[in-house]
């Protein structure tokens, strides 16, 4: 006999949840010697950080020998031109991230994507967006020193560095940070670094309404332990400063780093002396996905928050053929939180830089994303996904204020001025822009944007 559901329909048994709990992968450090370059390593050198960033990949040449056959030729060649012909960033991989790509199918592999990305994977039809820019956020016109960006009105950046252990694809900060490339010279400090942090630590001191500074760059896991440590201490000496929080997708990339006795040893004195100071201390990293998580990783993790950390928390970024899915953020999302003990944070829309628009998804997209991810983790663990508006900085997704979803261009509000609006009276009632990838939207808002001038 069938029976009916309360709303009268017929019940056809127990439904399928969109996403099942738990995880079916496991939690392990992926077997390196699998790795023609990596098969005769001992797991003492893997574990060694001086080992792992001599031989980190810097090149085509080095992945070929690294990877031999598992490196197809045809990936390597349209690598090859990517990096010629659109790269914005040069190729920098640790042994250790490369050891978390699936390396049985390259061209599809999601680290692969984003870490080295390949001609074939970008648009040919709308490759670069017309209002895409190298400095897409505007920090550095937001710098009161050197370095230093000063956006909301309690929050500053401190660009500690112009390097990282490794090169993402999809860098916001391509402007500043890696070698050059074809495409794009690199900007250069002009200032001295000890210079540098000595300014950014005298505007602080004369600056009471700032309470919160994140220490990044580049990469701190680039930045010795004898040179981020003292600048550290000196901002808890601060009175205002009241968080702090350090940036490393290193923490993920090269946790060996952070497991050094020297490193431990420094985190270590500065975790204290924030308890001792009432300072809230955290480390945020950047996982894009849940492959890239292994015991290492979780590890390193546990000695900072064992050493006292506030948290450890983790901004990630959607993009496009990596982490574009429900299931991909889910996945990710509870890798973090039950075995690297990372607590989901943010995930940011890809900025607006040259050549990324294979990599963005539209507002649209990312509020069903959004959607899509509610629900399952508890609600201090899910993430917001956010927009970062160019003048005006992070925006739940949901909060747009217009959207025109024909052409693409969504118009966002603010409660605040940056530091370059100070004596802008109108800055708290315009609407901000930010724009959909082309190839997102129906083809009569690609033929208006077809007809659009362009830019000189």
């Amino acid at each position: 006999m069938s029976t009916t559901s309360t709303r009268g329909k017929p019940d056809a048994g127990p439904a399928q949840q969109p996403f099942t709990y738990p995880l079916r992968q496991e939690f392990v450090e992926p077997d390196w010697r699998r790795i023609p370059g990596y098969k005769d390593v001992t797991a003492a050198e893997w574990e060694s950080s001086v080992w792992q960033r001599k031989h980190t990949v810097k090149n085509l040449r080095e992945l070929r020998a690294t990877l031999g056959a598992l490196l197809p030729d045809d990936l390597a060649a349209s690598m090859e031109l990517d990096q010629k012909e659109r790269a914005t960033m040069s190729i920098l991989v640790p042994p250790q991230m490369l050891n978390t790509m699936h390396l049985e199918d390259l061209w599809n592999d999601p680290v692969r994507r984003y870490m080295l990305p390949a001609l074939a994977d970008r648009r040919t039809d709308w490759a670069n967006h017309p209002r895409a820019s190298r400095d897409s956020l505007h920090e550095a016109d937001m710098w009161v020193v050197e370095g230093l960006t000063h956006r909301y009105p309690t929050k500053v950046l401190a660009e500690m560095l112009p390097t990282c252990p490794q090169y993402c694809g999809h860098c916001t900060r391509m402007d500043l940070v890696g070698n050059d490339v074809p495409q794009v010279s690199k900007h250069k400090f002009a200032t001295g670094q000890k210079e540098r942090y000595e300014q950014m630590l005298d505007y602080l001191r004369r600056t009471p309404t700032v309470r919160d500074v994140v220490v990044s760059g580049g990469d701190i896991a680039n930045l010795p332990i004898q040179a981020l440590e003292p600048f550290v201490s000196a901002l808890m000496d601060i009175p205002n400063i009241r968080d702090i929080r350090l940036a490393s997708k290193g923490l993920m990339a090269l946790p060996q780093h952070f497991l050094q006795d020297s490193v431990l040893a420094g985190l270590d004195r500065l975790a204290k002396k924030a308890v001792e100071r009432g300072v809230d201390l955290a480390m945020h990293t950047h996982v894009n996905h849940a492959q890239q998580l292994t015991p290492l990783v979780g590890k390193a993790v546990r000695k900072l928050l064992d050493m006292g950390f506030r948290d450890v928390r983790n901004q990630g970024v959607l993009l496009r053929g990596v982490n574009d899915s429900p299931k991909a953020l889910l996945d990710l999302c509870f890798t973090l939180l039950d075995h690297a003990k990372i607590l989901p944070y943010y995930f940011y829309m890809c900025d607006m830089i040259p050549n990324s628009e294979h990599w963005r998804l539209s507002v649209a997209q990312a509020q069903k994303l959004q959607h899509d991810i509610m629900g399952y983790m508890p609600g201090f663990a899910t993430p917001r996904i956010v927009c970062d508006v160019p003048f005006v900085g992070k925006r739940w997704i949901h909060q747009v204020a217009e959207y025109d979803r024909e052409r693409g261009i969504s118009y966002w509000t603010k409660n605040y001025r940056t530091s370059v609006e100070a004596n802008d009276a109108d800055a708290l009632d315009r609407k901000y822009e930010y724009f959909d990838p082309i190839d997102t939207l129906p083809e009569s808002g690609q033929a208006w944007w077809r007809d659009q001038p362009k830019a000189a």
